[in-house]
């Protein structure tokens, strides 16, 4: 019986998206955003030195197609990523009308969204008065910090002291559908985020904001650093996904990174959590010990997180050299007749204007199956293609790529 091994590089997108005009970074449409083939320029140029040095080295990547699909998917060339492919390659485009976490995974596995999110405005305050005394209630204060589009990081640094005095929680939002809650972990109480994190969710759900997250943190002024303990309580998908598919048919479905959460627990047997270098050992785990028909659904939302709304073009670059080292390690151990899909959820241009993620297409990449040109697909075709592999009734729009080349 088949395994499948369902693998997102979180906000790894290769440009081209046909409606990218109707998506904005700081009033910037986001026409002509390609997060790889900026990064793979930049690296040529020189100007990605930091902790790297040269012309962006991704030869497992490029040798399943990552050069083909940023080619077929804008124009662009990926250096020393010319050879032929040796799995299946292609495009794949979004259809929901958000660029969010949230949207590109639930479409992935096969449910693309259907209703507006609901976004804060980049004012300040940014939250309405019922939602701000809502916050104030679950917390147990008289008061919240922050009420403002902000980038994480410096937001803690800007309110951390005050928390600390005050003990009043930092609300803060950006351009996606998400209301975050940073407190620490030691003066605020982790449990205590989680608890006031999972009480103002039911009301953020009902206005269509996709997820509520809770960002503890630890430290002192200047030295403040986010933790591994964050957690998303996100809006529940709309229908059954993959994952329901999956195990409904009777088999596993193993989760690691934040898949659990994106999904609300539904369909999940288990997770596995960490930062990305634990994240692939767990990976790894799953390669050698995942039962016969099962599907593995791994995040790696560090591409994201750390690289892609930091700008940081040098970070993303080494991000994508370690993971396609260790996408080598994984290719060594897979077993005759497994899948191993790579995909993206959205872009995360670090050479683009804002901060807030890029409306792109994304690469799909598959390894054990053989070589072949996709074209392009849609997202819901990589849960159609993996329910096919697995031998599951698909319940969602999707076509597989196992069935056909070409939509």
């Amino acid at each position: 019986m088949a395994r499948a091994f369902l693998v997102v590089m979180d906000s790894v997108g290769i440009g081209g998206a046909p409606d990218a005009a109707e998506f904005f970074n700081n009033g910037r449409p986001d026409t002509g955003a390609n997060t790889v083939g900026h990064i793979a320029e930049a690296c040529a140029k020189g100007l990605a030195e930091e902790g790297r040095n040269g012309p962006l080295h991704l030869p497992n990547l490029g040798a399943l197609g990552l050069g083909a699909a940023l080619e077929l998917a804008s124009g662009m060339t990926l250096p020393g990523a010319d050879a032929k492919p040796t799995g299946m390659w292609g495009a794949a485009t979004e259809v929901s009308r958000g660029k969010d976490t949230p949207s590109g995974h639930w479409e992935l596995a096969g449910v693309p969204v259907p209703w507006d999110w609901h976004y804060f405005p980049d004012t300040q305050p940014s939250f309405p008065d019922h939602l701000t005394k809502a916050l104030c209630q679950a917390a147990g204060t008289d008061g919240i910090l922050g009420n403002k589009h902000a980038p994480g990081t410096a937001i803690i640094e800007e309110f951390g002291a005050e928390h600390l005095r005050t003990g009043w929680p930092i609300c803060y939002t950006s351009a996606d559908s998400v209301l975050q809650i940073a407190a620490h972990e030691d003066h605020f109480g982790l449990e205590r985020l989680l608890d006031m994190c999972k009480a103002v969710a039911p009301m953020a759900h009902e206005m269509r904001v996709g997820r509520v997250i809770a960002r503890p943190f630890v430290g002192a002024q200047g030295a403040f650093q986010r933790t591994q303990n964050r957690r998303d309580f996100a809006i529940s998908p709309p229908k059954p996904t993959l994952c329901d598919w999956v195990q409904s048919a009777g088999r596993k479905v193993h989760a690691i990174g934040k898949i659990r959460d994106i999904f609300s627990g539904q369909g999940i047997d288990d997770v596995a959590k960490g930062a990305d270098a634990a994240l692939i050992a767990h990976l790894r785990r799953a390669v050698m010990t995942a039962e016969e028909g099962s599907l593995t659904f791994a995040n790696f939302v560090e591409f994201d997180s750390l690289y892609g709304h930091r700008r940081d073009i040098s970070g993303y670059a080494r991000a994508l050299e370690w993971f396609d080292t260790e996408l080598g390690k994984l290719l060594d151990i897979l077993k005759a007749g497994d899948m191993l899909l790579i995909t993206a959820d959205h872009g995360n241009d670090p050479s683009w204007s804002g901060t807030d993620h890029t409306r792109e297409r994304v690469p799909v990449l598959v390894a054990g199956l053989g070589e072949k040109p996709l074209g392009h697909t849609g997202f819901v075709d990589v849960a159609a293609t993996v329910a096919d592999h697995l031998g599951v009734a698909s319940q969602g729009p999707g076509r597989s790529f196992l069935q056909s080349v070409s939509r």
